[in-house]
């Protein structure tokens, strides 16, 4: 099985470095110092068990030499893949689509790991809806430095299905695949009611514990914030019913008993990237909720007042960052 990772960091590189220490032929799409790293010494993923210090394998984590990696800055030198992973974050998508046309031939499926319900359309514009299998992960994992992976929880599972939700061979194949490289992987009857559902996670998760720079275990702890969290997941499943996806009544509870059982130091990738200042995907997690909501008519305070203070945030970020190239440009 052929597959190209376009995206190489803590999603893209861990399930395709699964991929890979399973024997698939695994081209890795990344550039800088991180694909420098990937060519010199292969992919290192630092599982969440075991003492500080100890190796990969010690930890519970998993290592890819050099030998058994193919990385590379041209995906045009891929060629036509049967499995595109495609595992950047929402706000670059824009830069990594244009990526995905010499990937891409008849009967090549674009697997999308986006957090947000957003994402399968936007990469279908690209390629075409017939290739793209939504898709979500479940895993708290990060890239810690050039060449290797942070895995800090979570069972390490993908969720993916057509576009219809029927099933198909090629959905088939890949299921398998991922379950023989050690990675829990559903195929549901309804991949938009999973998209949601990971929705209603993430957004006031991420959006929670970056208006606090708590991690989830302060979250779930308190009584005010716990809260907070629930209505915000109630806000999320009354858009989600009047955009025309029924959740279980009970998903809030049920995503609270997930929350629970979560790594107490987790943290999620918004909240890392706002507290360093570096862009976010705020507009398709906090942001996409407030939006639906008011496209459908569905009010959505809670999900709001954090999307503004988060907004005010990131604009406050961005110029620093445009006040920092304009020093360095005067430098030069």
């Amino acid at each position: 099985m052929k597959v190209a990772v376009v995206g190489a960091g803590g999603i893209g590189g861990y399930f395709g470095g699964r991929l890979a220490a399973a024997g698939h032929d695994v081209r890795f799409v990344a550039r800088g110092r991180h694909l420098e790293a990937l060519r010199r010494d292969g992919l290192t993923v630092e599982g969440p068990e075991g003492p500080e210090g100890a190796g990969a394998e010690a930890s519970g984590g998993f290592s890819v030499p050099a030998s058994a990696l193919r990385a590379t800055d041209d995906p045009a030198g891929i060629g036509p893949v049967d499995y595109v992973l495609l595992g950047v974050k929402t706000w670059q998508l824009p830069s990594a689509l244009p990526l995905l046309k010499p990937l891409v031939e008849d009967g090549t499926a674009v697997l999308t790991t986006q957090n947000g319900v957003e994402a399968p359309a936007e990469v279908a514009e690209a390629v075409g809806r017939d290739a793209v299998l939504p898709g979500s992960a479940k895993i708290i994992t990060y890239l810690s430095g050039p060449g290797r992976i942070r895995h800090v929880g979570g069972l390490g599972s993908l969720t993916f299905g057509e576009w219809d939700n029927r099933a198909s061979d090629r959905g088939e194949t890949l299921r398998r695949a991922l379950d023989e490289a050690g990675v829990t992987a559903v195929v549901p009857q309804d991949i938009w009611a999973e998209l949601w559902a990971k929705f209603l996670f993430v957004a006031p998760f991420g959006g929670l514990g970056s208006v606090t720079d708590a991690p989830i275990g302060a979250l779930r702890s308190r009584p005010g914030t716990r809260r907070l969290l629930a209505d915000a997941m109630s806000e999320i499943q009354r858009v989600a019913r009047a955009a025309g996806t029924v959740l279980p009544d009970d998903i809030v509870t049920s995503t609270l008993d997930f929350v629970d059982r979560q790594p107490a130091e987790g943290t999620s990738s918004l909240q890392r990237d706002i507290a360093a200042g570096l862009p976010s995907e705020l507009e398709a997690w906090t942001g996409a909720v407030v939006r639906l909501g008011g496209s459908h008519g569905v009010a959505t305070p809670v999900n709001g007042f954090l999307y503004q203070v988060l907004g005010l945030r990131e604009a406050r970020a961005a110029e620093q960052r445009a006040a920092e190239r304009r020093t360095e440009g005067s430098a030069a």
